[in-house]
């Protein structure tokens, strides 16, 4: 009924940055809140970053100063700006959105993930 689709994850050099976009298209009436989580190998999915329909926002201590999300309505995209990327930022990163589809309820929809690397 919804899909996330993800863009823009690669190889970084440390210090280096990307810009991730997430695009929900499908049977949505609203989106509440959009996020970005992420998974490095042999750890549990984390999050990263959350952005809600009014703009506020929350983060990760790990990130914070370093990724911004942000977000078109519209467009129903969420976007993730890394800067000053680090080795430990390597992980695949996942887009997360909850979806009225004309009621009170939300669901949770993920999208497939985009690997980001970041390596000398």
């Amino acid at each position: 009924q919804v899909q996330l689709v993800e863009s823009g994850g690669g190889l970084v050099q440390p210090g280096g940055s990307l810009r991730l976009s997430c695009e929900a298209s499908g049977s949505i009436f609203s989106i509440k809140a959009m996020g970005w989580y992420r998974q490095a190998p042999g750890k549990q999915r984390e999050l990263v970053a959350t952005i809600f329909t009014n703009g506020d926002t929350d983060y990760a201590d790990s990130v914070k100063a370093r990724f911004t999300i942000s977000r078109d309505n519209a467009k129903n995209t969420a976007y993730l700006q890394m800067n000053s990327l680090k080795p430990e930022d390597t992980a695949v990163y996942y887009c997360n959105a909850d979806v009225s589809h004309g009621g009170t309820h939300y669901w949770g929809y993920w999208g497939q993930g985009t690997q980001v690397t970041v390596s000398s």
